[in-house]
């Protein structure tokens, strides 16, 4: 651990206006992002007597190996490139709001020109409208409800292309709940107004629609169209059964998120309830670990820069009432962020008395449950990690936890396809946006050992490449920027050999970045300078983690190559054509049907697929033939010798 003596910048040099700053560690990694009204009193403040720190605070400041900062004109420009560079960086000291479960969204996809209603997970698109979250079963009980009322597609694009080549819709078509725009029974543009009349009643509008079909079926009964009035009269039930599912507990004007926050020393737990028109449409929870002193102002500072940073990206919708639990400590300069975000006015208030305050304290209910319940499922899990972390220092003789584990495997079959791959293990927790895949070609794919020796050396070639390169280059540069404490590689003594040598060929000692192999027969753990393996216990967590690591490698190595041989077995002749795209390609193949009458066509016909000019047809032709066409050259029936023309 650095002493922060040693890059303690001298108090005269920091400015004292506004700004934001970043620590580094030793490699250059962005590990703590924060802004300050003045940055040589909040700079300090990190130097001072070690034993005023928090523990957290305390271990930032000794990872770190340098700090910088940057001067802004405000405060506010200070909250945006706080907000800007967490993101960018996502610095393990800061605060990091992530769900504590998956929770399903009902999705429009409003950017295609035929929309979609699906229920989505995970993260969320541009141009596609969100409704929710909602629980899996009520968000799919109310899907089917709406689709009877506003017949949107909601089938693959898949299915919606099969419909459309054979003329059928699809079961969801013939039941109408869909309005079957792949077969033509409603314009592109009807469909798209279904599509928004279904946002509009998700978006609140539920009584606007409700009182029309009213009229409609009061209507339909005075001309004695009782069939047409018991249609509507079934769409006004569904209708009500979606609206009328969440409880009123606003006024029905108010648009607003409530959250609440309960936390102790160590994490805190977040709920926010979504309320639109008066009804709860949705619930939403976080756990943060405290990683930063942080207050409950500073908590909710930070809350509502993620939150709706990342709405605002997605064209969510920020409500006109924002109701926090403490208010953040540049109240004003946030308030004026979440209204540009937003294009119109945000109010940022605590709720004091009255029906917003008891909705407050039931939503500060759920706060203190959530933490209670994910303290109970984390516990288990915290001490396993630290444990086998632990186990594998003393096992290794690791001077320090591997707090970052690299795992190479190699995939192919019979020596053609061949790929690796490079899982990566932060914390004892996968780090999957830092996973990578090679393609192994030449002489480096004669053999299992031949391969790892060329994916170690090009992944370290390129770690060195980039650590040299200066703080602002590595920071767009950051594919193979860091280092392992540890090389896991998937088998025995020749494997291993094979990565010690190419680390060796670099310059890089086993005192820098420790390799080991894990053999799948025994389970055993090779060293490089040992003739017999380290076995670890069975009941091991070392070994669990050592296993789930290298089985994850395996995985994403045989799904890469899955992907490349499904590439090669579906190679055509025609990639040999210069000059001709994906798009000619299909083009040829659709309007041919097959490779066979492809070849058996001339120029002329070749001329007559759109995009296809003489020039490249007869490039095709000289393809297929091995030599240009002849103009003169007659047409024959090869099967009766005729002349069909001269």
């Amino acid at each position: 651990m650095a002493d922060p003596a040693s890059y303690r910048p001298k108090t005269g040099e920091i400015p004292t206006d506004p700004g934001v700053y970043r620590f580094r560690d030793p490699h250059g990694r962005v590990i703590y992002v924060g802004k300050a009204k003045n940055l040589r009193q909040r700079l300090t403040s990190y130097f001072a007597n070690p034993a005023t720190l928090l523990p957290k605070t305390y271990a930032m400041v000794h990872a770190a190996a340098s700090v910088e900062w940057t001067v802004v004109g405000s405060e506010l420009e200070a909250l945006q490139l706080e907000y800007t560079w967490i993101k960018e960086f996502a610095p393990r000291y800061n605060l990091a709001f992530r769900d504590d479960k998956t929770y399903p969204y009902l999705a429009v996809t409003m950017g295609e020109t035929i929309p979609r209603v699906q229920v989505m997970r995970g993260d969320r698109r541009k141009g596609t409208r969100y409704f929710g979250p909602y629980t899996a079963g009520a968000i799919r009980e109310t899907m089917d409800t709406l689709l009877k009322v506003f017949p949107v597609r909601s089938c693959s694009a898949g299915v919606f292309k099969r419909a459309e080549q054979s003329g059928r819709p699809c079961l969801l078509g013939y039941i109408d709940k869909c309005s079957a725009p792949c077969v033509g029974r409603v314009t592109p543009e009807e469909h798209y107004a279904i599509a928004e009349d279904f946002c509009a009643f998700m978006g609140g509008e539920a009584k606007r629609f409700i009182s029309q079909l009213e009229k409609r079926m009061a209507a339909a009964s005075e001309e004695l169209d009782f069939e047409t009035a018991a249609s509507l009269r079934d769409d006004i039930i569904a209708m009500r059964k979606v609206f009328e599912r969440n409880a009123v507990v606003l006024s029905e004007d108010t648009d607003a998120d409530v959250f609440a926050v309960e936390e102790d020393d160590l994490e805190a737990a977040v709920q926010v309830f979504h309320v639109r028109g008066g009804r709860i449409r949705g619930q939403r929870g976080w756990v943060v670990e405290k990683v930063e002193e942080a207050t409950g102002p500073a908590l909710v500072e930070h809350l509502l820069q993620q939150v709706y940073g990342a709405q605002a990206e997605t064209d969510s919708r920020i409500p006109r009432e924002v109701l926090v639990p403490v208010l953040p400590e540049d109240a004003e300069q946030l308030t004026v962020w979440l209204s540009g975000l937003r294009g119109a006015k945000v109010a940022l208030r605590v709720p004091q008395r009255g029906d917003k305050a008891a909705l407050a304290k039931t939503v500060h209910e759920n706060a203190v449950q959530a933490l209670r319940l994910h303290k109970i499922r984390r516990a288990g899990d915290i001490t396993n990690r630290s444990l086998a972390l632990q186990e594998l220092q003393e096992a290794l003789e690791l001077v320090e936890p591997p707090l970052r584990i690299e795992s190479f495997d190699i995939s192919h079959v019979q020596g053609t396809n061949v790929v690796a791959s490079m899982v990566v293990v932060e914390d004892g927790l996968a780090k999957k946006s830092e996973y990578r895949k090679f393609s192994i070609t030449g002489e480096a794919a004669r053999d299992d050992t031949a391969a790892m020796h060329d994916v170690l050396t090009r992944r370290f070639r390129n770690y060195l490449a980039e650590r040299d390169l200066p703080v602002e280059e590595r920071d767009q540069n950051r594919k193979f920027a860091y280092p392992p404490n540890l090389v896991v590689v998937d088998g025995g003594q020749p494997q291993v050999a094979a990565a010690v040598q190419a680390l060796a060929e670099l310059g890089i000692g086993e005192d820098e970045i420790r390799v080991v192999g894990l053999a799948k027969r025994l389970e055993e753990v090779w060293l490089p300078e040992g003739d017999f393996p380290v076995i670890l216990p069975r009941a091991s967590q070392g070994l669990y983690l050592l296993q789930r690591i290298r089985d994850e490698a395996h995985r994403f190595a045989i799904t890469f190559h899955r992907q490349k041989r499904g590439k090669a077995m579906t190679a055509s002749v025609l990639d040999d054509v210069p000059g001709l795209g994906p798009a000619r390609k299909k083009a040829l193949l659709v309007h041919f049907g097959s490779v066979k009458r492809l070849r058996a066509a001339t120029v002329d016909d070749l001329s007559d697929v759109p995009g296809v000019g003489p020039s490249l047809a007869a490039t095709v032709f000289a393809t297929f033939h091995g030599s240009e066409p002849q103009e003169s050259a007659p047409a024959i029936n090869y099967a009766t010798g005729e002349i069909l023309e001269s």
